[in-house]
């Protein structure tokens, strides 16, 4: 869509309103074609992010019933997210997910998975899920390792209780979001990209420690 491009440079503007922003490797973002970008789950803030330091407009995949909220979905929609849901209460969900996303590699576009599923409950890395090889088995193309750290500890995360349940305690934080060379399909077995997604992420909690 030709809005995308202006949305993006206004969540640019809004992250580096929100936070004191480090990125490094934005280079490694593909100039054009397909792509996926992984990146572990912080905070409820964590696309706002890492679709900011992305020079190009990322799709991205999120939870459903976050997706229909009532207060937010117009904005979803706007920015083309691609809502899923468990197949135990929305059957047929994931299929329909992962055939919007194959849609939106082949034409082109670059889409930002959480392969945790979830944000965090302790700050640190989980396991990923195997929602990703899923959409590279249909669609073979370069994968995106990202790290992201700084947002543990936001009223947005699930630090000292559930995201937004507590008030807003820090303001213009420091974060960092270290991104990754890009692997090819046959690279990005989810064991090799969980690995740098952690080893970024480590990188990343160093320079915020050091800083």
């Amino acid at each position: 869509m030709a809005y995308r491009p202006v949305l993006r440079w206004l969540v640019f503007l809004l992250v580096h309103l929100l936070y004191r922003v480090r990125f490094r490797g934005r280079q490694h973002f593909p100039a054009h074609g397909p792509a996926i970008v992984v990146c572990n789950h912080v905070s409820f803030m964590d696309a706002l992010v890492v679709g900011g330091a992305s020079p190009r407009p990322l799709r991205f995949l999120m939870d459903k019933p976050i997706f229909d909220s009532p207060w937010l979905n117009w904005w979803f929609r706007l920015v083309g997210a691609i809502p899923v849901d468990a197949d135990r209460r929305d059957p047929g969900s994931v299929r329909h997910a992962l055939a919007e996303v194959s849609r939106a590699l082949r034409q082109g576009e670059v889409v930002m998975v959480f392969p945790e599923g979830r944000l965090t409950p302790n700050g640190e890395v989980q396991p990923f899920r195997r929602g990703f090889e899923l959409i590279l088995v249909r669609d073979a193309v370069p994968v995106v390792p990202v790290g992201l750290a700084g947002l543990w500890g936001s009223w947005t995360s699930h630090h000292g209780g559930k995201a937004f349940s507590k008030p807003p305690r820090r303001f213009r934080a420091r974060v960092a979001l270290f991104v990754g060379e890009p692997l090819s399909a046959g690279q990005a077995s989810r064991c090799n990209v969980e690995a740098r997604v952690r080893a970024l992420k480590e990188e990343a909690d160093e320079w915020l420690a050091s800083a």
